[in-house]
């Protein structure tokens, strides 16, 4: 079996540590999908701009080569118990791909390296390699009476507000992303006892210190980080 990536996809996501455990919970979440110059060609994604969203395959890059094992702990049971593998979303697998539903803004056909596809919702780190895209189609994909286990209702939210001053030199955009972001508590499930730990992560290259109290998200510092850092 000869796999190889077709595309990569640029994030708002520098750091894995951050980013959405899920696809679709920041609807602020921007990717564009850029493909590699073999399958730069348009006809490749002709008809792609009447669908709403697409399906993304793609390997988890940074868990490549670790070992797997047959039962991980979720995060969404609180790190505490143990379920199959393959009951789970985790990128700790015997083939490290995942599998995510984005929903497409645009499609760039006159971008030097287009087509390039523009996605929000993202739940990828930046530089992740894609090896296959498909659409979206809603009678064959959306089930309604789908259950999912335990991870059946959407997680719930964290309050999140600024120290001091801390968010002035931000634009709207990115300080809502940023909120979201962090909303959902990227902390690892066992940790999220702890409300002492300071946190740091890099979101839409933005360096953001913040720690949890009473179930609230504190930003403490946010500061901007030059493209080429």
């Amino acid at each position: 079996m000869n796999i190889e990536p077709i595309a990569s996809i640029k994030t708002c996501y520098q750091e894995k540590f951050g980013v959405p455990r899920q696809p679709g919970l920041v609807s602020d979440a921007w990717g564009q999908i850029t493909f590699e110059p073999h399958y730069r060609d348009s006809d490749a994604v002709r008809g792609l701009e009447g669908f709403s969203h697409l399906w993304v395959i793609f390997v988890f890059h940074q868990t490549s080569g670790k070992q797997w094992k047959p039962s991980v702990r979720p995060p969404r049971l609180g790190g505490n118990k143990k379920m199959g593998v393959f009951a789970s979303r985790s990128p700790f697998r015997p083939n490290p791909i995942g599998l995510s539903c984005l929903e497409i803004e645009r499609i760039d056909y006159d971008n030097p390296h287009g087509p390039v596809i523009h996605v929000r919702g993202v739940d990828l780190v930046d530089g992740t390699p894609i090896i296959d895209i498909k659409p979206y189609v809603p009678y064959a994909d959306s089930i309604a009476q789908a259950i999912g286990g335990f991870a059946q209702d959407r997680p719930q939210s964290l309050h999140v507000c600024w120290r001091n001053n801390s968010d002035n030199a931000i634009d709207s955009a990115t300080k809502q992303l940023i909120e979201k972001s962090l909303s959902l508590d990227p902390r690892p499930a066992y940790q999220q006892n702890n409300d002492q730990r300071e946190y740091g992560c890099l979101i839409a290259r933005h360096n953001i210190k913040w720690i949890v109290k009473n179930n609230v998200v504190l930003i403490l510092t946010c500061s901007s980080r030059a493209p080429d850092e």
